[in-house]
């Protein structure tokens, strides 16, 4: 018990960055504060927090430790939620990496809506296109998207939620003005803006009329964002791949058009993952559901 004291305290200091507000918080004074986190330091052996006269940092061991406190305590207000006879909410942190793009545009929305439903649960989300370690970085859940339905590792579990594919597109400014395209190698003398996360790297792939084909471009313009490739192209400078949940609205107003329509970009899975567990969280349970639901029938398709 007096370690869980110690936990709650270091996490309070952690978080709203002072040991007066962090005994505002747990409702006590400072000199307690101050002597719990002194206990926990010694019964460690290691300082967790480098202590200035204007401000609090966290030591490369209390940063590592303050991640595995805060899941602690979460599973801990999981766990009293779920067994109390007053409430059957999942409740405590749910901290989500989504795609930058995607999350933005699809699940930035719908995300007000998740918090009516289940007020108990608090949402921690960043949106990184780059792909996470779920378990190192402390993440409960991810959501990915890959031209293939593959896990990097046999120790997550993924639920596949939505559906869609690489559109090869441009302006019709600049398919007026540059060279025609009437096969798919006619792509290596244009201008192309590349997303620089793309699993093929400079070669592009396409199911076309005679199977499998392949052409290697030469990027003009290499990003690590979707939203700057099809910037780039509604500026009238080149050609992308990129997935219809970005350049669908684009292509039904005609501010792009569809190149070589019978060259099928690659299919795409949107998938939740999550470390795999003997017991799934309710919070991430209710989370995926939710998001299953949400995109059953998404708008891009």
């Amino acid at each position: 018990m007096d370690q869980l004291r110690q936990i709650q305290a270091f996490t309070a200091v952690v978080q709203s960055g002072s040991f007066v507000k962090a005994a505002d918080r747990l409702g006590t004074s400072k000199a307690v504060v101050s002597r719990l986190l002194q206990e926990l330091e010694t019964q460690l052996g290691t300082r967790l927090l480098n202590r200035t006269t204007r401000r609090l940092s966290l030591t490369d061991s209390g940063r590592d430790y303050f991640e595995r406190c805060r899941q602690i305590l979460d599973d801990l207000a999981e766990a009293n939620a779920a067994a109390s006879a007053t409430s059957t909410q999942p409740a405590g942190r749910l901290k989500i990496n989504a795609p930058l793009t995607f999350g933005n545009l699809h699940l930035a929305p719908l995300w007000g809506e998740f918090l009516k439903v289940y007020p108990l649960v608090e949402l921690d989300l960043t949106l990184s296109d780059r792909v996470v370690d779920l378990v190192e970085e402390g993440f409960d859940l991810a959501i990915r998207i890959s031209a293939a339905a593959s896990l990097p590792s046999s120790s997550l579990v993924a639920r596949p939620l939505s559906s869609d594919r690489a559109i090869l597109c441009a302006s019709p400014a600049y398919l007026q003005r540059a060279r025609p395209i009437e096969r798919l190698a006619d792509l290596a003398e244009h201008s192309v803006m590349a997303y620089t996360y793309w699993s093929g790297g400079d070669v592009w792939s396409f199911d076309g009329p005679q199977g499998r084909e392949s052409v290697t471009t030469h990027p003009r313009l290499r990003a690590n964002s979707g939203d700057t490739c099809r910037a780039a192209a509604l500026a009238d400078q080149g050609i992308v791949l990129q997935p219809g949940f970005l350049v669908g609205p684009d292509l039904k107003a005609g501010r792009l058009q569809e190149i070589l329509p019978l060259h099928r970009g690659p299919a795409l899975t949107i998938q939740a993952v999550y470390p795999s567990r003997k017991h799934l969280s309710g919070k991430v349970r209710v989370m995926v559901d939710f998001l299953a639901q949400a995109f059953k029938q998404p708008g891009w398709l």
